[in-house]
């Protein structure tokens, strides 16, 4: 099958979302294809052309943006004077709105992996008529007890990691909110301060993804603008639940109900559980969740890339069986 691994986009711009904010945007693939917006993860970690090696440009008119605060988007959430207040989910919501009218898009699919599903869901629950379906990878709903879990409860399968993790923050706020304890050193004006909160932190987040050794870390991960303006973004949603009401996503998956999904998880993903999409894909009528044996949190773990290709194409498939006329 041919993708659009390595093409480059042959449209883009940087989109006026108000607030001071400006996103960067890309897209791929016939003019005429299947309308799919692909939404990255973090919150933080910016639009990536692996994503776009699961979809068919003959297929399928792949759209791309950097979130606030990330990537090409300005500013950026490393800038000394950063300011995070309106930069939430109901503004990342808002902005995906902005985007589709912007781009002349009735409805499109939807692709989210890790936080990226996280919105995605949150979206779609928002604007049901704007979505024609949802493939998500690594789901998670970004809920107090799944920050509480990949914050203090999986150190319990990383003693080590987690020691040099808690560590990193002063000694009264150890037992406490630590994503809050971070982010209010990673927001530390002092760069001695902030710098060294930003490589602990992606240090810890590395440890936990990294379920299979001997794959190299990501490039990004040495860029000290990368990691400082990834944490704060991290530590910044996560002290906040993700700025949405606990227990709402799963919840109001019935919302869904119409909407096709396909739920691509790892078996083996210690910081984002199976038992989210398993409780999930249950509440959503029409959703499938395919697992992955072997496989963890990160998408390029064996097994994963091809699950989740698979699940593009197998989306795609249903979406132009329902676009073909009636015999």
């Amino acid at each position: 099958m041919t993708t659009a691994g390595g093409r480059e986009p042959d449209a883009g711009g940087m989109l006026d979302v108000g607030d001071g904010h400006r996103l960067a945007w890309t897209a791929v693939g016939r003019a005429d294809g299947l309308p799919a917006l692909a939404l990255h993860g973090g919150p933080g970690a910016g639009s990536s052309a692996t994503t776009r090696g699961r979809f068919d440009p003959a297929v399928w008119r792949l759209v791309q943006f950097d979130q606030r605060g990330c990537g090409r988007s300005v500013p950026h959430a490393a800038n000394a004077e950063a300011d995070l207040s309106t930069n939430t989910t109901a503004h990342l919501i808002a902005d995906i709105e902005r985007l589709r009218d912007h781009l002349g898009i009735e409805r499109w699919m939807v692709h989210g992996g890790s936080w990226g599903s996280t919105l995605a869901l949150a979206y779609a629950q928002r604007h049901t008529d704007r979505v024609s379906g949802l493939v998500l990878a690594a789901t998670v709903t970004t809920g107090q007890a799944e920050v509480a879990w990949i914050v203090r409860g999986v150190g319990r399968l990383f003693p080590e990691a987690w020691e040099r993790f808690v560590a990193g923050v002063p000694t009264a706020a150890r037992d406490g909110d630590l994503a809050d304890a971070y982010h209010r050193l990673l927001m530390d004006p002092d760069p001695a301060v902030h710098d060294r909160a930003a490589r602990d932190w992606c240090d810890w987040e590395q440890a936990v993804v990294a379920l299979q050794p001997g794959v190299p870390a990501h490039p990004r991960w040495a860029d000290p603008r990368f990691r400082l303006g990834f944490a704060r973004l991290v530590t910044h949603y996560w002290r906040n639940a993700g700025f949405l009401e606990e227990g709402a996503l799963l919840r109001d998956a019935p919302r869904l109900g119409g909407i096709p999904g396909i739920l691509v998880h790892g078996r083996l993903d210690l910081g984002s559980p199976l038992d989210v999409p398993w409780w999930l894909a249950r509440a959503w009528p029409g959703a499938e969740l395919r697992i992955v044996e072997g496989a963890g949190h990160d998408t390029r773990d064996a097994g994963m890339p091809e699950a989740l290709a698979t699940a593009v194409a197998d989306m795609a498939e249903r979406l132009t069986r329902t676009r073909r006329p009636p015999r």
